[in-house]
């Protein structure tokens, strides 16, 4: 993670969410842009969280762990997203872990700043529309992704993690990491190894150099429908 002090940026990315009416002079006063590369997290399930971040470039992956240390993917999410609201304000510890898939900015606000501006209502009627567009979204995640078969929610992954720009390289996971992969979508190692032979043979991935490469996402997305991971519906700037 790597903090900057850069108001211009700060005040650039506000206006682009149209975010100019919704956080007091004083609080903007307060606010930092944080940058992470892919895999670092932000937040880390069970610890309490001490900045509120405002996802404005990039993706992350939310997921949550067990106790017997299984996990299970709940959402990517992009921009416009909050993390880490309702525990900065309620003092809570995190419910879940949430790392870069890409690289990431995102403007911070330390909960101790938090406290002396959530009673304006510009910022509260953000907060209120954020936070119950994320928890329907997340309702629907856990609730029904489990649902769909295993090759909906591995192409799913696939197309979370990989660019939607032909130019750029397309995103890898390394054999070594499928196990963990397969934990993510809720099922067998065994049963996700099955579709991706599949997957393989079709030409969506290929396994080059210990790694799995996607290669075809146009297959993917025939094979998902949509992207199970990800919300479809855009979100209305304020």
């Amino acid at each position: 993670m790597k903090e900057l002090i850069d108001m211009t940026r700060i005040s650039r990315y506000l206006s682009e969410f149209g975010l100019e009416k919704v956080f007091p002079e004083p609080l903007r006063q307060h606010m930092s842009l944080y940058r992470f590369e892919p895999d670092e997290t932000l937040i880390l399930q069970g610890e309490e969280s001490q900045i509120l971040f405002l996802l404005v470039q990039g993706k992350v992956k939310v997921y949550t762990t067990s106790t017997e240390g299984k996990t299970l993917l709940i959402n990517f999410t992009t921009p416009l997203g909050l993390i880490g609201e309702i525990e900065c304000l309620k003092g809570w510890e995190n419910l879940n872990t949430v790392t870069a898939v890409s690289a990431v900015e995102t403007i911070g606000i330390h909960k101790r700043w938090l406290s002396q501006y959530r009673e304006e209502a510009p910022f509260l009627r953000f907060l209120l529309d954020m936070v119950t567009h994320k928890f329907y979204l997340k309702s629907i995640s856990l609730s029904f992704n489990l649902l769909y078969p295993v090759e909906v929610r591995l192409a799913s992954y696939l197309l979370s993690i990989s660019s939607e720009d032909e130019n750029e390289i397309q995103a890898s996971i390394s054999v070594s990491k499928l196990k963990d992969t397969a934990n993510l979508i809720g099922t067998s190692y065994r049963h996700m190894n099955r579709v991706l032979q599949s997957f393989c043979s079709a030409g969506f991935v290929v396994r080059r150099s210990g790694t799995l490469v996607v290669k075809d996402r146009l297959g993917l997305i025939t094979v998902a429908g949509r992207n199970i991971y990800e919300s479809a519906e855009g979100r209305e700037h304020l």
